[in-house]
């Protein structure tokens, strides 16, 4: 296969890729805009099906991506040398996978040619995550859905 067939994801790494190409990585599953608890005593850290205020649920993308940091202050910036760091990242991310030497999922849409596959393969939070408004501080623990490793 010549050097040009070859997808820029599989020819570069991550810190090599254009912002463009960079941005495209992002798969829409919305899984990393999920709010995790810390236990304060142990130090796990849970994963909520509560969705960031600016994630659309229904779309699993941010509602102002410009300036999500100025409205989430606490908005997680993932780049090239935060990726292997950010170990809540899902398994299924290809920012992750790619810094672990992986491939992309054939739903992923540079993969598929359709933005929808990821939600038809039942990967993003489409249809089970709820907006972080929903609960207070004393209800957060409710929607705890696992424990992060």
């Amino acid at each position: 296969m010549h050097h040009e067939n070859v997808p820029f994801w599989r020819r570069k790494q991550l810190e090599e890729m254009t912002e463009a190409e960079w941005e495209s990585l992002c798969d829409g599953c919305g899984l990393c805009c999920l709010l995790k608890l810390e236990d304060e005593d142990s130090g796990e850290v849970h994963l909520t099906r509560l969705a960031c205020r600016q994630l659309d649920v229904g779309t699993c993308r941010c509602r102002d991506y410009p300036n999500r940091f100025t409205r989430v202050p606490d908005c997680v910036d993932i780049d090239a040398t935060s990726v292997a760091k950010l170990r809540w990242l899902p398994a299924t991310c290809a920012y992750r996978l790619l810094a672990e030497g992986g491939d992309l999922y054939w739903w992923h849409p540079l993969v598929s040619g359709d933005p929808e596959t990821v939600h038809r393969a039942g990967v993003s939070v489409r249809g089970w995550a709820t907006c972080e408004t929903r609960a207070t501080p004393d209800t957060m623990q409710r929607f705890i859905i696992g424990r992060l490793e």
